[in-house]
């Protein structure tokens, strides 16, 4: 093999010079060369045996085998089929060079001899051919320790082992033919086939058409079911790596086996009281493969949500409602982790389905004559359970009994009856024949007198999942009047009221050991908050009771403003008064709207108060990243602690650096999240109206609008007209910045400072911004114009340039005319004079003709330049007054001439230049 080369100086690393690296090099290559060379066959077996045991004890024999020993062992298995014994040698001593050694205690960036055995086994697709082939063998340790080595390989090299398999023909098929073979044999292949399905879509296909299915329920019934051992739980896994996000082979068992397989696997044999630590563990895969069944495939699946609904109702047709509220509700001697996983199948089996919805409703639980609802059972679970986690789950249920589903909330909604105030204050045990709404309204009271009041949080929790965008739920519990502790001293209150109280009261919160709890219960104020949040929305009654009673606004302000309190806390107390304001439909002076505007601006300030959405937007619970926690697949490995699956109340929040308690991030589920994110911006808007419009009652006489002492009607009447005029016009002014003022404040939010002296400060620097930003536009409007007139200005210049132009191109043309004539003028008396050199005719008077044809010429250049002064002389006007409107503009009237008539001359020039 080339690839051994590139090994061999890795031994010389790890080893270096030492004698002893260098002996175990040198011992190892011995023994090959007689395994490879030998002649006598025992010999060849002895040192088989010597390499094995070797390999199995040294690392560095370990990688000195893999530097030269593979091409020995895999012509062996190649070669040597007839000779069992040394066959079963050269697999076990594969099966050590495979085996890491001391892992721990190594140095951490030292070479591991297992790994890198591994890879070059694997990088030949030859090698994986050869033994997959040895499969068909009939010795039992040669199948058992072919298992084992593929076992090694697909642990460290996976993605090549199962390309290389893919492309052996029948490979899927001898390693389905294992799990008809002996325990051994077969446990190991289960292993084997549960690594090799983990993210291999095509090798899943191929096992599923194989016959997987019947022969993993085939092994669970035959190992006893949840009862069984480890095997059972190697089967479930293999099942689930065959169910997830696997649509088709879901719709394929489906509609072969069915489900009742599976569901006869949560069915309690034996004690129901023993949970063994393989039983919980059994059932947790069993609760998982439910679950995947629930999610229906993939993401990307089309058909995922038809298949989804599909499978919710096959299980319920199959009874599986009956095991899951018997392991999740019933069994309340089931661990917490068997418990949690029950009750979140119970939710995603009745989300978005009517006709399971209905069957939940109508299940009832015990005996004769102690029956319940099962409803009424999951309820006690939230309000009794020590459990973060089970209490949860519980609450998902209801979320999920709720969500779309306005004929349960009104069912619910309709059994809340108050109790008389002794069996308020009796134990909940008692509440064991209590209706639901009776107990939910038992939980919402209990924990008053002893300060505890975590389950009033829980049982608000459930009762906001009621009231959920159902005006007509909400309507009805602002109706529920509860008795005072005290009847002597006052009527009953609205429970609303008594939700406000709790409120107030949770921020002194004892815990047990009578010391204030703060991160414990850091809950309680914000899930009481999001009841009242949701109480509210669309619900202007809700508004108007909420603003009855004046301290509520008063306490709701100081939250909002309070330091000590959690930044969630504070943003729903913020979220909670835009909802006073956009939801309040009151005229009733002191309680409208522009009551809470300006006490909200008087008591907190604006900018304060977006402040606190924008902070509350930027925390872990509002955050856009934040995932609904998922769980992860349970493995033989991940379950080889109790500690991965034991329930965990107080989960690790300290990776988001979050000061919330980490049950918010359950509780504040995407749909509150978003409601919330969308109410802002309705917030802003609501307020800004309001704070730009009159209050619209002003009943206020000023003292200087009574008539004076001797004052005339006709003085009086001025007088208060020009009151009124100042007091208008101030009036409006004051409207206007209130307008411009709201207006910044909603766009800024928060990132301007909140202390009141920078608020002062800012307005009034508003305001001067505001006065300069209208000089600046008047300004920008008048230096507009000013470029417009500029613009035909230079326009016209333009023409008159032009028009110059002209004239000088047409004194040029003259000036060559003129030019003209004094040459033919030069001809001519040269003529003349060599007519008079030649004497033999009468001359002809030449100075007379001169004369004549001077004469003509310099009346006809008279005429032309007495035109050409008069146009000179109008165009010289108009430059003049031209320059002088330019230079009024600020333009250099030279140099927009400059270069102009340079390159031409007068007619007096050119003729001086000619003389």
């Amino acid at each position: 093999m080339d690839l051994v080369s590139g090994y061999k100086g890795m031994v010389g690393l790890v080893f270096g010079n030492d004698n002893s690296g260098s002996n175990e090099d040198s011992y190892v290559e011995r023994l090959l060369d007689r395994i490879s060379n030998g002649v006598l066959p025992d010999d060849r077996r002895n040192a088989m045996a010597e390499l094995q045991s070797v390999v199995a004890e040294s690392r560095g024999a370990q990688l000195a085998f893999g530097a030269m020993g593979f091409p020995v062992l895999m012509g062996v298995l190649k070669e040597e089929r007839d000779d069992v014994e040394m066959i079963r040698g050269a697999l076990e001593t594969l099966v050590s060079a495979l085996t890491p050694i001391d892992h721990a205690k190594g140095p951490q960036n030292e070479v591991q001899p297992a790994l890198m055995n591994t890879d070059l086994l694997s990088r030949e697709a030859e090698n994986i051919s050869l033994l997959l082939s040895l499969l068909s063998e009939e010795d039992f340790y040669v199948r058992y320790y072919t298992l084992q080595i593929l076992t090694a390989l697909l642990t460290n090299s996976q993605n090549r082992l199962q390309e290389a398999i893919l492309t052996i023909p029948r490979g899927i098929t001898r390693l389905m033919d294992m799990l008809m073979d002996r325990e051994v044999i077969r446990n190991e292949a289960l292993l084997l086939l549960t690594h090799l399905t983990r993210e291999a879509e095509e090798i899943q296909k191929i096992l599923v058409f194989e016959g997987a299915f019947e022969k993993i329920f085939s092994i669970i019934k035959e190992e006893g079911g949840s009862e069984g051992g480890v095997v059972v739980q190697d089967c479930l896994e293999l099942l689930n790596n065959l169910l997830r996000k696997n649509a088709s082979n879901q719709v394929l068992l489906r509609e072969t086996l069915g489900f009742d397989a599976i569901i006869s696997i949560l069915k309690l044999r034996g004690s129901s009281y023993s949970f063994t630590q393989q039983k919980t563990i059994n059932l947790l895969s069993a609760l998982e493969t439910i679950n995947l069944l629930l999610m229906g495939g993939s993401e990307s699946d089309p058909g995922k949500d038809t298949n989804k609904l599909t499978n919710r109702t096959v299980l319920v047709q199959n009874k599986v409602f009956d095991y899951l509220l018997l392991l999740g509700v019933e069994s309340q001697w089931a661990p917490i982790p068997v418990r949690c996983a029950a009750l979140r199948c119970i939710a995603d089996l009745i989300v978005g389905h009517p006709k399971n919805l209905d069957t939940l409703s109508s299940k009832v639980l015990g005996e004769e004559p102690q029956v319940e609802p099962a409803l009424n059972s999951i309820l006690r679970i939230i309000l009794r359970t020590s459990s973060a986690q089970e209490f949860i789950e519980a609450d998902h249920v209801f979320k999920s009994f709720c969500e779309r589903n306005s004929d349960g909330q009104t069912m619910l909604a309709s059994t809340l009856i108050p109790q008389p105030y002794s069996m308020t204050n009796a134990p909940i045990e008692e509440d064991v024949r209590m209706s639901f709404g009776s107990m939910l309204l038992h939980g919402l009271t209990l924990g008053e007198s002893d300060g505890d009041l975590e389950t009033c949080c829980r049982a608000a929790s459930v009762l906001s999942h009621v009231l959920r965008d159902n005006i007509q739920c909400k309507e009805r519990v602002l109706r529920i009047e509860l008795e005072s502790p005290t009847p002597s001293l006052g009527a009953s209150e609205p429970l609303m009221h008594r939700m406000v109280k709790y409120l107030a009261l949770a921020s002194n919160m004892k815990n047990k050991d009578g010391k204030t709890s703060t991160k414990e219960n850091s809950y309680v104020q914000p899930i009481i908050l999001k009841l009242l949040v949701t109480w509210l929305a669309d619900c202007p009654n809700a508004a108007q009771c909420f603003l009855a009673s004046r301290p509520h606004l008063t306490y709701l302000l100081e939250l909002v403003s309070n330091p000590s309190a959690t930044t969630c806390t504070r943003g729903l107390a913020a979220v909670l008064l835009g909802e006073c304001v956009i939801y309040n439909k009151s005229g009733e002076s002191g309680k409208d709207a522009f009551t809470v505007v300006d006490a909200i601006s008087q008591k907190i300030g604006l900018t304060s108060y977006f402040l606190k959405f924008d902070e509350m937007m930027k925390s872990f619970l509002f955050s856009p990243v934040k995932t609904t926690k998922l769980h992860k697949p349970l493995t033989r490995s991940a379950a080889a602690s109790m500690e991965e699956i034991e329930d965990v109340d107080e989960q690790d929040s300290s990776d988001h650096k979050n000061e919330d308690h980490p049950i918010l991030s359950s509780i504040f589920d995407s749909h509150f999240v978003n409601f919330v994110k969308s109410l802002e911006g309705n917030v802003r808007e609501t307020i800004v109206d309001v704070y730009s419009r009159p209050k619209s009652e002003v009943a206020v006489v000023p003292a200087e609008l009574e008539l004076k002492r001797g004052e005339s009607d006709k003085d009086y009447i001025e007088r208060l007209k020009s009151f009124v005029q100042k007091q208008c016009s101030e009036i409006q002014n004051l409207l206007g910045r209130n307008a411009t003022l709201a207006e910044n404040l909603a766009k800024t939010g928060g990132s301007v400072s909140s202390q009141p002296e920078q608020r002062t400060s800012g307005g009034f620097d508003r305001v001067q911004a505001e006065t300069l930003r209208r000089d600046l536009q008047e300004a920008s409007q008048r230096i507009e114009m000013l470029k417009a007139e500029k613009a035909k200005i230079e326009s016209e210049a333009s023409m008159y340039q032009n028009l110059a132009g002209k004239m000088e191109s047409d004194l040029k043309s003259l000036s060559d005319a003129y030019n003209s004539l004094e040459q033919a003028n030069f001809h001519l008396e040269k003529e003349v004079k060599a007519l008079k050199s030649g004497g033999a005719s009468t001359p002809p008077d030449v100075e007379a003709i001169k004369a004549e044809a001077r004469e003509e010429a310099q009346k006809e250049s008279e005429a032309e330049l007495n035109d050409l002064l008069v146009c000179l002389g109008q165009e010289q006007s108009r430059v003049e007054k031209l320059s002088a409107r330019l230079l009024e503009l600020g333009e250099d009237v030279d140099k927009l001439l400059e270069g102009v008539g340079d390159d031409m001359g007068l007619p007096e020039d050119s003729e001086k230049e000619e003389d």
